[in-house]
């Protein structure tokens, strides 16, 4: 599909926010980053906190909880808790430059839902598109190195259940607010990341200020993400998605150090060029 869009049309309104929700996810990922890092705290009590500061904050929209589709809000909140478990695990262990470099393979798992649930076509070009992401995932990962581990693959699996739960969110815009999305993910996210925080226990111990700021951020990116599909079509969003590479590997640079090799560009690349073929119809 060629996009030829005004430069008034509400789907440029959508990029922005898209950037917006980014820029905000990437502070999100440090803070819950150095949560884990710098202060030993449980991924499980690190994702209760952080959606459940998140809802407090969030308590202004509750003038927007009427739904129509709550079993939709259910599995769109199913599909994402899983996602961040998954993320705040491999954030504790993988450095941050190549955990949002994989979670780029996010497209490549829509293309396969969309196949698969939605009964959109799968042809050869998409087929190719999926494989070659596989292959930029691959040298990423580098499996050969010494430095590689198992947890990389971590963020790999968030990507695949947070694709699943973006074709869930699409499909609620046609009939939800973006405040309506925010605040049913919140609400129904949080006890079942408290099920999930129940084990470890839900002590984050000196990791209070780095949760607290994950929270803030995260309330307001839920929000704007919401907005931006409203707004455009994922398509015409994805390029702008792909911002939070280098959002991400810059705060990761400016705080933890963490500079990726050449290796992660050439795989980044690879994933990113895959998954622009695979959005073109």
């Amino acid at each position: 599909m060629t996009y030829t869009i005004s430069m008034k049309s509400p789907a440029w309104a959508g990029a922005g926010f898209m950037v917006l929700a980014g820029a905000l996810f990437a502070g999100a990922n440090v803070a819950v980053q150095a949560a884990g890092m710098w202060h030993g705290a449980s991924p499980g009590a690190v994702a209760f906190w952080q959606y459940a500061g998140a809802l407090v904050l969030a308590v202004p929209l509750l003038r927007d909880w009427r739904t129509t589709q709550p079993l939709l809000h259910l599995t769109r909140v199913a599909l994402a808790a899983v996602g961040v478990q998954l993320w705040v695990a491999g954030l504790a262990v993988v450095p941050i430059w190549q955990a949002i470099a994989l979670i780029l393979t996010s497209p490549l798992f829509v293309t396969l839902g969309a196949w698969a649930l939605l009964g959109e076509p799968l042809g050869w070009r998409r087929v190719g598109a999926v494989l070659a992401g596989a292959l930029g995932g691959v040298i990423i990962l580098a499996p050969w190195s010494d430095a590689f581990q198992w947890a990389a693959f971590l963020p790999i699996g968030a990507a695949a259940f947070w694709a699943a739960s973006s074709l869930v969110t699409k499909l609620l815009t046609r009939t939800e607010s973006a405040a309506t999305l925010t605040l049913w993910l919140l609400v129904l996210l949080v006890p079942v990341n408290a099920a999930l925080a129940l084990p470890g226990g839900f002590s984050v111990g000196t990791a209070v200020w780095p949760v607290a700021a994950a929270a803030v951020f995260t309330v307001i990116a839920q929000w704007a993400l919401a907005s931006a599909y409203r707004r455009a079509d994922a398509a015409f969003l994805q390029p702008f998605d792909h911002l939070k590479l280098p959002l991400n590997v810059g705060l990761g640079l400016l705080v933890f150090g963490f500079a990726p090799p050449g290796a992660m560009w050439l795989g980044a690349a690879i994933i990113v060029a895959a998954a622009a073929v695979a959005l073109r119809e």
